[in-house]
């Protein structure tokens, strides 16, 4: 009876995975890859639960998101990257370090000497649906998908192109490019140390700053002069 149970508790989390991913709009490919359901399960489950809904939850085609340096082209995108790197961690689904697999050519896969862990998993996934949800929640305008946190997820576990880094003033959890030479700054602590340097240029070019001639007392101005 227990490995009757621990089968059926499987089965019940891989369909709730599965049922998350779509009301998430994630791809048939991604869930295929993170529940090791079959395509033609996956769109039963959508024409089953969720197609006749009032409002029929769109399935997007195409090619998954790819490309990291959105993640860091502006400084709201920066910000929600961060925040939502930051509740991956804390729910669990990012792995503590990056981790090599098994199978290190499959898609989804961290590498890196001395682990081994394949990223796609039931349990990454409940926990990954839960820190996206929560993002969502606490951001009035989100410019991230699911599938760009799926692939966020998958890159930082990568760890050769982002990763998690520290803000060198706050030490807030920011994501930064792994090549970068400049020091971790959050968005705040970035705009405030581009504030405090346009403040220090305006000073040292102005005419009243600290190179400024000082005047001379009224009673030696003609003397000066002659």
């Amino acid at each position: 009876m227990r490995i009757y149970d621990d089968r059926y508790e499987r089965e019940r989390l891989r369909f709730q995975v599965a049922m998350h991913f779509i009301r998430l709009e994630a791809r048939t490919r991604t869930i295929r890859l993170w529940t090791g359901l079959t395509d033609d399960r996956i769109r039963k489950l959508y024409r089953s639960y969720l197609c006749d809904g009032e409002r029929p939850l769109p399935r997007h085609r195409g090619r998954s998101p790819h490309r990291v340096g959105m993640f860091l082209r502006t400084a709201r995108l920066r910000q929600q990257t961060s925040m939502l790197a930051s509740l991956c961690r804390l729910s669990g689904a990012a792995p503590e370090h990056p981790a090599a697999s098994e199978h290190p050519t499959a898609p989804g896969h961290a590498a890196a000497a001395g682990f081994t862990l394949t990223l796609p998993s039931l349990m990454r996934g409940a926990q990954l649906c839960q820190a996206y949800e929560v993002y969502r929640a606490l951001t009035p305008e989100p410019m991230l998908g699911f599938e760009h946190a799926v692939f966020l997820l998958t890159t930082l576990a990568h760890a050769n192109e982002l990763v998690y880094g520290v803000c060198r003033d706050c030490r807030a959890t920011v994501v930064v490019d792994h090549w970068s030479l400049r020091p971790a700054r959050c968005t705040v602590c970035a705009a405030e140390a581009d504030v405090e340097l346009t403040g220090r240029r305006a000073t040292a070019s102005s005419p009243t700053g600290a190179s400024a001639r000082p005047s001379l007392p009224a009673g030696r101005e003609s003397v000066a002069a002659a």
